[in-house]
């Protein structure tokens, strides 16, 4: 079973890493610091992950409170009653009446059953949706710090302007900066993959599968500008 499902330590301890790869070889860059964002999210949310394979004890104890409830109502609407009113009636369509209503009120019981255990599954769904939206966030700050990292200003030909961002001179150094980029990308998807294990919904699932598409096609992109670099062809 330990290579079936991911591991949240693990998942954080790849995160510490690389933060301290990128306090290492770029310690003055911005990156450092959202890999720091990085590490404090991914324990922040596998607490929310695996605080949501819990259930909800205190909605399920009104739910057995709610259909004991109902079961006493409809012992008492749906039988005594109608007994008590056949009686003193003794009137074959009353009766029949009496049958249908307890037939209705039992549908009616069973319907507002199901939609009290459905109400758990939006709750938690809920719940996800809230931490995956602040890890979408942290993926597009990722994106914003690659986008200036060009291929192009490491060819000869390349002059920048007055408003030219800060640039890596170094195609080593480059490369290595937008490789941190799509490690940090890759372990965001794996962040949100751990809701998915969490939480056995649909709804979930397609989420996070948003989060994924969304950090591989970022990540898709940066290694096409490493490829570039270490193709020695740099884009014009």
């Amino acid at each position: 079973m330990r290579y079936r499902t991911l591991d949240p330590k693990l998942i954080i301890d790849t995160a510490e890493r690389l933060e301290e790869r990128i306090a290492d070889r770029f310690p003055e860059a911005g990156l450092r610091g959202v890999a720091a964002e990085l590490v404090s999210l991914s324990r922040d949310l596998a607490k929310a992950a695996k605080a949501l394979e819990e259930p909800i004890w205190w909605l399920r104890g009104a739910i057995v409170a709610a259909v004991v409830a109902g079961a006493l109502i409809f012992l008492f609407v749906g039988t005594i009653l109608p007994l008590i009113h056949i009686s003193q009636a003794d009137d074959a369509v009353q009766s029949v009446q009496g049958i249908e209503a307890t037939i209705n009120m039992l549908i009616l019981a069973v319907l507002g059953l199901l939609a009290l255990i459905r109400t758990e599954e939006r709750i938690k769904r809920k719940r996800v949706f809230r931490q995956l939206h602040g890890l979408r966030s942290l993926i597009h700050v990722i994106d914003m710090h690659q986008l200036t990292k060009d291929p192009a200003t490491l060819s000869a030909n390349f002059k920048p302007t007055a408003n030219s961002p800060a640039r890596i001179t170094n195609a080593a150094d480059l490369a290595r900066y937008l490789d941190y980029c799509s490690e940090m990308l890759s372990v965001t998807g794996k962040i949100a993959a751990l809701f998915a294990q969490s939480v056995n919904d649909d709804v979930v699932i397609d989420g996070v599968n948003d989060i994924e598409n969304l950090s591989s096609n970022l990540s898709r992109k940066i290694w096409q500008k490493i490829t570039l670099i270490e193709a020695g062809s740099p884009s014009k």
